[in-house]
């Protein structure tokens, strides 16, 4: 990362930053010195406060707010990338049309924020280890409070390698093939030289430390929170959740198995003992006035009146349409709208409860809009980063990739989660509606396109499918609905059969398919400028 730059949230003057609206703390913070954020147990709970709200306030250019990393951007930046979402607006065409450069803001940014973040929670776990436990603060605590920050490193790699790494079912111990691993907290001096000398690590090297960090927050975390915190302070349930994606990108199917399965019981309704997880009735039941409270949300990044990623990044007003009061600009493609595994009945279709539609002439261009995000004035909304459906359905899948024949309990999860949106019996699941196990495995991968729509999944899919001989998503990035449509509303046909204007496929191959590393990055780290992505 740009050590230079004074946007870094530790400051190598020796400011420990606080947000001045924290989002784990509403009360506003001020700086506190590196030398005294450790000295009370107060200090130590507004700094590792203060690693969360690095992920989700982040900047961008001018010092303005738009969500990065985790606050929005990476919801934004995940659904662009994809074909099952498109835009009424240019607002994202760099990232949606991949003419993206080492200087474009999209990934510039995305990038610096990441490690931001990741440098806040080593500042934080190297403060950590030089308290003393006592009475007030205990080591237990002080193991947690170590814990959330090694999520939280763990998470921003992991999204940093699927944006600007090639998957690891490709040559993951391929030299430099990953991103830097950033264990050590940069404050100024010496820590600065070391850093800008180190260059990437594999993918595989990556692979093992987001998993080493994931297993310390499991052992260390608490099960349980109260309150909002439940969803956005992390727990043991978090940390095994997002194993079970970290596995499912490594192509390991017994350890997704393994570590779902501390989380899932075998019986319907498959309610968690852990974290006491559970899928809501409705398929909007983690959204809208209940994403701050219910079952099915493991961990989101909280956003609140006060502090969110304001018009130009917010949820609420990128995903709603305009007619409902949002700026009515990614909208679900029609792409996605007429697959037949999307079918017409299905409820995250439905007029006033899923979507919404725009009137033709308006901003939203006559499109339809995911209603999870309808809070377009206050854009209270919290940012989802993993819920209990997807656990559910990367469990079904490694299930289903593990034997021959059609797994009883892979279709159950599936219909589990599938069967709360399609209610018609003629569009349900069976084990007669698959001839083979990869037949569920294809029904399992399609599930997840209109279950995670508006929540960033669609490139976290393609990138872990692009070596996949059998699922891989048309050979690379998908051909996607034109930036220059005009009239969407004639294309939703739940038909197969419509055609519009696209924007072309991009082959795997293509250096397109990884963002470049920032050109700052490059002029400022010896090491990393003879390691850019290939194309760049």
């Amino acid at each position: 990362m740009t050590f230079k730059k004074s946007y870094i949230y530790f400051a190598l003057g020796g400011s420990l930053l606080m947000s001045s609206c924290n989002v784990t703390d509403l009360e506003p913070q001020t700086a506190l010195s590196e030398t005294t954020a450790f000295q009370t147990p107060e200090r130590i709970a507004l700094a590792v406060a203060g690693v969360y709200d690095g992920g989700q306030s982040g900047f961008y250019a001018g010092g303005a707010v738009r969500g990065y990393s985790f606050g929005a951007a990476h919801l934004e930046q995940g659904d662009v990338r994809g074909e099952d979402m498109a835009l009424a607006a240019t607002f994202y065409g760099v990232t949606y049309q991949s003419t993206y450069d080492a200087t474009q803001p999209n990934n510039v940014y995305y990038w610096q924020n990441a490690y931001a973040m990741i440098n806040r929670a080593n500042v934080v776990i190297a403060g950590l280890n030089s308290v003393q436990p006592s009475t007030a603060l205990t080591q237990e605590q002080i193991n947690a409070y170590i814990a959330e920050c090694r999520f939280l490193r763990a998470m921003g790699h992991h999204y940093l390698l699927v944006n600007f790494a090639r998957p690891y079912g490709d040559n993951p111990t391929a030299a430099a093939g990953g991103v830097p691993y950033r264990t050590t907290a940069v404050t100024g001096g010496s820590t600065v030289t070391e850093a800008i000398q180190q260059g990437r690590n594999t993918v595989a090297e990556c692979y093992t430390q987001i998993l080493a960090d994931l297993d310390y927050a499991e052992t260390n975390l608490p099960e349980s929170r109260t309150g909002n915190l439940k969803i956005t302070r992390l727990t043991k349930g978090a940390a095994i959740a997002f194993k079970t994606r970290v596995r499912l990108h490594q192509n390991n199917w017994a350890e997704v198995i393994r570590e779902a399965n501390k989380l899932v019981p075998n019986a319907s309704p498959f309610n968690s003992t852990v974290g006491s997880y559970a899928l809501a009735s409705t398929p909007l039941g983690a959204f809208g006035s209940a994403n701050k409270s219910n079952a099915e949300s493991i961990f989101s990044m909280e956003n609140n009146d006060v502090d969110n990623a304001g018009v130009n990044g917010a949820p609420a007003a990128m995903y709603t349409a305009s007619s409902l009061g949002g700026r009515g600009i990614i909208l679900i493609s029609p792409i996605l709208w007429n697959q037949p595994f999307f079918p017409a009945g299905d409820l995250r279709k439905a007029p006033g409860t899923a979507t919404a539609a725009d009137a033709v002439g308006s901003s939203g261009k006559g499109g339809y809009f995911t209603r999870k995000y309808p809070d377009a004035t206050t854009r209270t909304e919290n940012a989802p980063i993993i819920r209990y459906a997807e656990v559910l359905l990367n469990l079904a899948e490694a299930l289903s990739r593990g034997g021959s024949g059609v797994d009883s309990r892979a279709l159950a999860l599936l219909n589990a989660v599938r069967n709360r949106s399609v209610t018609t019996a003629a569009n349900q699941y069976t084990a007669a509606s698959f001839a083979s196990a990869t037949d569920l495995t294809r029904a399992i991968i399609n599930e997840r396109r209109p279950e995670f729509l508006a929540e960033g999944m669609r490139w976290l899919d393609i990138h872990r499918l692009a070596t996949d001989a059998t699922f891989r998503q048309a050979s690379g990035i998908p051909a996607k609905a034109a930036i220059n449509i005009t009239n969407f509303a004639p294309l939703y046909t739940n038909s197969t059969t419509t055609t519009f204007a696209t924007e072309p496929a991009i082959p795997y191959n293509d250096y397109r398919f990884v963002w470049p590393i920032p050109l700052e990055e490059i002029n400022n780290n010896p090491v990393l400028a003879r390691q850019q992505n290939p194309g760049y």
